[in-house]
């Protein structure tokens, strides 16, 4: 039989560093959703969204595995190395988040009620989601870019801070959506709109990367990047301003929780959640645009 000039398969793909991680992620991922599955148990939305990350980052992990182990990313018309970094970066986020609301709301020190049984199985659970954690975020430190070195956007730091501002907004978007009362006054529409525009685009500006359609626009991708990030430093300070005031100023509202506010339904908690992640994003494109003065695009990667 002919040669086609080279293995058909990439044994780097499971003995690299960035393969071995993959395979832990693989058996921790695995094995955090088994115990849960099994006898851990999970209810209400807390527990349907620890379950889905946890299936999801693994469906995801093995398909990449898959297709690097096979060279089948090659037929995929994706920016391969902007899908595996997006991905990786975003399997931290979702995968500490997980690790965080698992144990507070389903683990406990005693047995009452739920049994011994079931709770050395969320104990567990839990181990094994702190782990996961820690191996999708070797990864991002694996294929992060270092200095002078020709990568893929998604692996540098303002790849991966778009990744990370466009999760924030999800945060933000769910203590929106919780009874916040953003309808009250205009100034407060305009922070949602706010919002809302800088998301779309942070995740307009992803997908053109993990698409590797950049070279296609007929507007240079990179400049446009860094001015959308200086534009929407502007947009997030003037929400970091207007919110906090038609919020906790006690002329448009209380500078203080109401004493009869119930837990989880407090109009006033989810203003304050929104304020303290409208600050993080704000640092966050902060520190994009700085970062991205010191990029070099290269189009083709």
């Amino acid at each position: 039989m002919e040669s086609t000039g080279g293995p058909y398969l990439n044994t780097a793909a499971v003995t690299s560093p960035v393969g071995i991680a993959r395979l832990l992620q693989m058996t921790f991922g695995c094995t955090t959703f088994s115990l849960v599955a099994h006898q851990g148990g999970f209810s209400a939305a807390y527990g349907t969204f620890c379950m889905f990350v946890w299936t999801f980052c693994f469906a995801v992990t093995v398909f990449i595995m898959a297709c690097e182990f096979t060279h089948l990313h090659s037929c995929l018309s994706l920016s391969w190395g902007n899908f595996t970094a997006a991905f990786a970066m975003l399997a931290t986020l979702m995968s500490i988040t997980a690790a965080v609301i698992y144990p507070l709301y389903f683990v406990q020190v005693g047995c009452y009620p739920i049994g011994c049984e079931v709770r050395d199985f969320r104990i567990a659970a839990s181990v094994f989601a702190g782990l996961l954690f820690v191996t999708y975020a070797a990864e991002v430190f694996l294929t992060r870019a270092k200095s002078g070195q020709v990568t893929s956007y998604m692996a540098t730091i303002s790849g991966l801070l778009k990744i990370v501002q466009a999760f924030v907004a999800c945060i933000i978007f769910g203590a929106l959506v919780n009874d916040s009362q953003y309808g009250k006054y205009v100034a407060t529409q305009w922070c949602v709109a706010v919002y809302s525009f800088c998301f779309v685009v942070t995740v307009v500006v992803v997908a053109f990367s993990v698409t590797g359609k950049t070279a296609l626009l007929w507007f240079p991708f990179e400049r446009s990047v860094v001015i959308y990030t200086f534009g929407a430093v502007l947009l997030y300070a003037s929400a970091a301003v207007i919110w906090p005031v038609f919020c906790f100023d006690s002329k448009y509202g209380s500078p203080r929780r109401p004493g009869l506010c119930a837990k989880g339904k407090c109009p006033w908690d989810s203003q304050l959640v929104i304020a303290i992640f409208t600050y993080v994003n704000l640092l966050l494109y902060v520190l994009d645009l700085a970062y991205s003065q010191r990029i070099r695009f290269v189009s083709h990667l």
